[in-house]
């Protein structure tokens, strides 16, 4: 029963992680249009450095190894630096449920670097499954850009790519540090180096910024940032990561639905339609047989 129990409470978790990462674009939408880019994309990594710090302190937490911190810096590239910084700023000109569709593939580019790292060779279905996918989303970014790809969408598949490596190598490194330890450490590696360019960004003009864009921001710092790593991880690690992260299919969905709420954005049936070919195609591939590379030693 206990055992129940707990796999219950981790789908919970990753469901509640999931509602938190589903409302990042929009509230990314909200805030970037009074503080910009580069607040909204870098800032945000400063804000949670500080509860990240005190986290780490008061739970004695040991110094990562010098391996583990070249591991770390991947880490901080993909999730602190260029997801924040490249959706940041192409929500300055799409709407959330275009990026939702888009970002759709994320759990699919995590599957393939995962299996890259992993020394492990993608099958005929991933690569099918992946084709179509990908061809979807072009598709449903070349409807909506009048036929032509916009910069913009450019910036959200380069989040896509670099979020998933970031992905597949945090879920690599969690076995050694622990699961949540990989995000923090990696937000307190990469707030230093973005100090400086925040700070060349803010104005006062910020202050009058409205309540709505404040808490976006805040909740894009606090939530998006650290809390909703820690529900995600701990979910799957009480839950089972297979079972738990099926829950992230619900992802864009929430993110259209959550546009509709609190944005006004209208749900065309199109949309609908491409997110849950991009989703199935998700779906194929990451349960999709792979094969091990053989070593030279087996070869022999």
């Amino acid at each position: 029963m206990q055992r129940e129990v707990r796999e219950k409470f981790g789908l919970l978790l990753g469901l509640a992680g999931v509602i938190c990462f589903s409302l990042t674009l929009p509230t990314t939408s909200v805030a970037v249009e009074y503080f910009g880019t580069t607040v909204v994309g870098l800032g945000r990594t400063v804000v949670a450095a500080i509860l990240v710090a005190v986290v780490l302190i008061v739970r004695k937490e040991k110094l990562p190894s010098p391996r583990q911190f070249k591991s770390l810096l991947i880490v901080s590239v993909g999730a602190v630096l260029g997801f924040p910084l490249l959706t940041s700023w192409a929500m300055e000109s799409l709407p959330v449920s275009h990026g939702a569709v888009e970002l759709a593939l994320l759990p699919l580019a995590t599957a393939g670097f995962a299996m890259c790292r992993a020394g492990e060779i993608p099958s005929l279905k991933f690569w099918i499954s992946s084709i179509i996918g990908s061809i979807a989303v072009i598709m449903y970014a070349l409807h909506l850009g009048f036929g032509q790809l916009q910069f913009a969408d450019l910036a959200l598949l380069a989040a896509v790519i670099v979020l998933g490596l970031s992905y597949a190598e945090g879920g690599r490194l969690a076995n050694e540090l622990g699961s949540w330890q990989v995000i923090a450490w990696a937000i307190l590696i990469g707030a230093p180096f973005f100090i400086i360019p925040v700070g060349l960004n803010v104005t006062t003009e910020m202050l009058h910024a409205p309540i709505h864009a404040w808490v976006s921001f805040i909740y894009l710092a606090v939530v998006s940032q650290f809390l909703a790593y820690i529900a995600w991880y701990s979910g799957m690690a009480m839950g089972g990561i297979a079972r738990v992260s099926q829950i992230q299919y619900l992802q864009p969905f929430l993110m259209i639905l959550f546009a509709a709420v609190f944005l006004d954005e209208s749900i065309t049936v199109f949309t609908l339609v491409i997110a849950v070919i991009v989703v199935f195609s998700v779906i194929l591939g990451k349960n999709a047989p792979v094969s091990k590379k053989r070593s030279v030693s087996e070869k022999n």
